[in-house]
């Protein structure tokens, strides 16, 4: 994929919508996400939060609108689509690691299969990222042999190895014991320190106020409110903003 034009925005979503047979998960969705920016996508369960994530890197194929990445419309049968998810790192709620293989060989494995990296080059990024994840030291243990917090932050390490453009984190810390939390939000942090273009859905505010640069409130399948996340958070202006607001902080 050739560098995108100046000034092209990293994500642009115009009219997206998804339906699941008679069901609408998204209704009509319109925004973007400008490289560098991090934004944080919050909403009651079953808003459409990573449905809308999914749609991005055509996990999910919407039912109709326009999904660019990059000014690459994910949406036309034309389009690369392994081309574009190498530019996108993607962490789940659950990890996905291979538990029969190494740390070090969950992070290689694609750079390998998909990016043609021979094992030197491709042990030597897996290697800098486990490092910049704080788990240099675990590149020989298994996926059963680490918490739940590590097992995360090898998946964002595994991501980072194919030295994407952009991340997409879809509820990253909700299946991991509440003391565990702080460790990936602290690699996420880091991240967007270092400019990383970042599409987060979460339900952790604190790390959306401190870290987003702009807060999505999503509800029924359509964003009900967005903005500066401390705006958002501390003064919402729709009412349905505020009764969920009132419920979570």
């Amino acid at each position: 994929m050739s560098a995108p034009a100046e000034g092209t925005r990293a994500i642009e979503v115009q009219d997206l919508h998804k339906h699941f047979g008679d069901h609408k998960v998204l209704n009509g969705i319109d925004f973007h996400v400008d490289a560098g920016e991090v934004v944080c996508v919050i909403g009651p369960s079953g808003s459409g939060k990573s449905t809308l994530l999914r749609c991005v890197n055509r996990l999910e194929q919407p039912t109709s609108g326009t999904v660019l990445v990059e000014g690459v419309d994910v949406t036309s049968p034309e389009t690369d689509l392994n081309k574009i998810r190498s530019r996108i790192g993607m962490v789940f709620q659950q990890f996905n690691l291979f538990p029969h293989m190494s740390v070090l060989r969950n992070l290689t494995i694609a750079q390998q299969r998909v990016l043609k990296r021979n094992r030197g080059e491709a042990d030597g990024i897996a290697r800098a990222n486990l490092e910049r994840v704080g788990l240099g030291d675990r590149a020989d243990a298994y996926p059963a042999q680490l918490s739940g917090g590590q097992q995360q932050r090898v998946a964002i390490a595994r991501a980072l190895s194919m030295e994407p453009d952009m991340m997409l984190f879809d509820e990253p810390t909700s299946a991991l014991d509440p003391e565990l939390v702080g460790d990936v939000l602290d690699v996420m942090r880091s991240l967007a320190s270092e400019g990383m273009t970042m599409m987060v859905v979460t339900h952790e505010m604190g790390f959306a106020r401190e870290v987003g640069d702009k807060l999505v409130f999503m509800d029924e399948g359509i964003i009900i409110e967005e903005g500066a996340p401390r705006d958002v958070l501390s003064s919402p202006q729709h009412q349905r903003t505020q009764a969920f607001l009132s419920k979570v902080l």
